[in-house]
């Protein structure tokens, strides 16, 4: 799910990808549904491939997304993007206790939240979307089991 929302430098919100072309990508804005082409000179990052800086290694967004999810029971952030820099850090050790307190930036945490804001107020649901994950990649692994059989 998270591979096709994007984040576009220069511009506000998340995009959902609708479309690939030669030179550009057509995308729809979650937040009010307008379609736009994004070309190949913007800098386009899917949230899929975003990760967040631990102590020991890095943690995939998407993780990150489901235990917000979880400790906000399925709600939008109890900490607003606003918040000051200390609350803002405080509730993101709550979520990743062993983030990089120097590789992480203040800016990185509020961007988080709106983003998290953003897809729960477009529906998306982390729990679901791991689960359909999960199931693909056990019905993967049975056929390619199926095969060996064979």
């Amino acid at each position: 799910m998270l591979k096709t929302i994007l984040s576009v430098s220069g511009k506000p919100g998340l995009f959902k990808l609708i479309s690939n072309a030669k030179n550009m990508v057509i995308v729809e804005s979650l937040t009010d549904k307008r379609r736009m082409p994004i070309y190949a000179r913007d800098k386009v990052v899917s949230l899929g491939d975003i990760a967040m800086y631990t102590d020991d290694d890095e943690v995939p967004l998407s993780e990150i997304l489901l235990t917000i999810e979880e400790k906000e029971n399925w709600g939008k952030a109890s900490v607003q993007s606003t918040a000051k820099p200390e609350e803002l850090r405080q509730y993101f050790s709550e979520i990743l206790p062993t983030y990089d307190r120097d590789r992480v930036y203040d800016s990185d945490i509020k961007k988080l939240i709106n983003w998290y804001n953003l897809l729960v107020d477009s529906g998306y649901s982390f729990k679901e979307e791991k689960e359909k994950e999960e199931n693909q990649e056990k019905a993967e692994s049975d056929e390619k089991t199926e095969k060996t059989e064979e």
